[in-house]
């Protein structure tokens, strides 16, 4: 029961928040300057004059509209309107017992605010220096209790601003994790489409003087390797559209065994072996099994020169080990880096590790991703 109502705190505070800030300048500075103008008009409601009851006059009052709509214009002119409101409540503080008292001087400690939010250092160092006299005057006999809560407001203003620069740093960090996730996803793609395009492109020569049927296969690979290529790249470039979906969602490991199939159509064959119960794995695990996978068999095609290999998905309790192995090519695919390095780069990212090398068969790959956690 407890853990529904912190739910349902944090959703009407997250939904309370989200409208304030979706609130223009203008109407929020509005609020502001009416809710001090209500809290520092209250006392003048319900406060009687020691002397009699004679009403408060104009003169009496109008420091209290010296020290409230002057916040209108806070966001603009930030240093000017905490100057106005500190001396409206200077004046207001020298009246002495002939006004009622304000225990909290709510326009000081707002201007005090925006000072520190939006002012350089010197026009902020300067107004913590005139907020000692109103910390005095306004109230000489909490003296401590108004230093601290000016403090306190300045405070506030200086960790709004520690947290929008760190929210954009966030961000820009986000940002870049994406640019870099596509830029990997492209040349996988592009690697990829094109390895395969070049292997049916060459053999269909030859395969039309000898098997007009395997040559048709050919182009037709060709033909299909090329459309899926041209999908990828346009989610790729639709993911860079502000607001704009991409057209369908990104690859996962149900893809791999027709990338065995279309490498295995006219050129090295590839056989798919399944080990262990398949479970759903993270959204961006899976991605990154299937791109590991699919950038081992461009390397596989492009450098190795296997006319076998094989792609082992081995389910474990706590981790999927994928294996991809060529079947008798040369070991030159560890030659190349930046194939090698993207597909470790990926395993990393969502926790796992890569590793490759020859080994008796030829040139092997071992990708041990994390998956006990979607059990």
């Amino acid at each position: 029961m407890y853990d529904r109502f912190h739910r349902a705190a944090t959703n009407t505070l997250r939904t309370v928040r989200a409208r304030l800030r979706a609130l223009p300048p203008g109407a929020a500075d509005a609020a502001i300057v009416f809710a001090v103008l209500v809290g520092q008009t209250v006392p003048f409601l319900f406060t009687e004059r020691m002397s009699g009851l004679e009403p408060w006059t104009f003169a009496e009052y109008w420091p209290i509209l010296f020290s409230s709509l002057p916040l209108l214009l806070r966001r603009r002119f930030p240093m000017a309107v905490f100057v106005v409101v500190a001396a409206a409540s200077e004046v207001y503080a020298a009246l002495g017992p002939d006004v009622p008292s304000q225990p909290v001087p709510y326009g000081w400690l707002v201007a005090l605010y925006t000072v520190a939010e939006r002012s350089p250092r010197w026009q902020r160092v300067t107004a913590i220096l005139l907020s000692l006299a109103p910390a005095v005057t306004v109230s000489p006999t909490t003296f401590v209790r108004s230093t601290l809560t000016a403090l306190a407001a300045y405070v506030m203003g200086r960790a709004v601003v520690q947290h929008r620069e760190y929210a954009a740093l966030v961000a820009e960090r986000a940002a870049e994790r994406e640019r870099a996730r596509i830029a990997r996803d492209t040349h996988d793609i592009l690697a990829h489409g094109i390895s395969i395009m070049i292997v049916q492109a060459e053999a269909g020569p030859y395969a039309a003087r000898t098997s007009p049927e395997r040559a048709a296969q050919a182009f037709r690979t060709i033909a299909d390797v090329g459309r899926d290529a041209q999908a990828q790249l346009r989610r790729m470039l639709d993911l860079l559209k502000d607001g704009e979906p991409a057209l369908a969602p990104q690859p996962t490991l149900d893809g791999v065994g027709e990338l065995v199939e279309r490498v295995s159509a006219t050129g090295p064959e590839v056989r798919l072996t399944v080990v262990g119960e398949p479970v759903t794995l993270p959204a961006d695990t899976e991605v990154a099994a299937y791109r590991i996978v699919q950038e081992a068999l461009t390397n596989l095609v492009k450098h190795a020169g296997a006319a076998t290999g094989e792609v082992r998905l081995d389910w474990k309790d706590d981790e999927l080990m994928i294996t991809v192995t060529n079947g008798g090519g040369s070991a030159s695919v560890g030659a190349g880096g930046h194939g090698l390095i993207g597909m470790r780069e990926r395993a990393v990212a969502c926790g796992g590790t890569l590793t490759w090398g020859v080994v008796a068969a030829g040139f092997e790959i071992v990708a041990r991703l994390p998956a006990g956690a979607s059990r």
